[in-house]
């Protein structure tokens, strides 16, 4: 008898690999991009803190979802001009959330609509491997569906 080990018997009584029928990860890291990012970006939900909105615009990026991600941007800061180029070859590789500074500073301040999130995402464009080390800058206001979080700039540490 062969050794099924590592798979999974359909209704048709034949045999699928455990691996074939796992969701994929999310980009930003998670566990599925349906039970992760996506909900936000089809704006089927809110996310409900700056570290996860901040994960599906890392999403978006790689997605090249435009409307998103300048629907996410603060009018304040909001770009005029396009933020993804379909000619660039951009290839987004990995996020990796250094701090949601908001954790350690929720018990000192009052303001619950302020954030900040220092991350770096590493990519390829044009083939040349980059990384980008950004803290972000974010804001809750109220918008269509109620509060929301907002990206609103970023600074670069050394």
């Amino acid at each position: 008898m062969a050794d099924n080990a590592g798979l999974l018997r359909q209704p048709d009584h034949s045999f699928m690999s455990k691996k074939s029928i796992a969701p994929a990860a999310c980009p930003c890291g998670g566990p599925s991009l349906a039970t992760c990012c996506g909900p936000y970006i089809a704006g089927d939900a809110i996310a409900p803190s700056a570290e996860a909105l901040m994960r599906s615009r890392y999403t978006a990026y790689g997605q090249g979802n435009e409307a998103y991600l300048l629907a996410t941007w603060h009018s304040s800061t909001r770009p005029a001009e396009p933020v993804v180029s379909k000619d660039e070859k951009l290839q987004w590789l990995g996020l990796e959330v250094k701090s949601a500074l908001r954790l350690r500073q929720r018990k000192a301040e009052d303001d619950q609509n302020t954030d900040t999130v220092e991350f770096v995402a590493r990519f390829k464009i044009n083939g040349r491997a980059q990384r980008l080390h950004e803290i972000s800058n974010f804001v809750r206001e109220p918008a269509e569906g109620g509060l929301r979080w907002f990206y609103v700039d970023g600074s670069f540490p050394e």
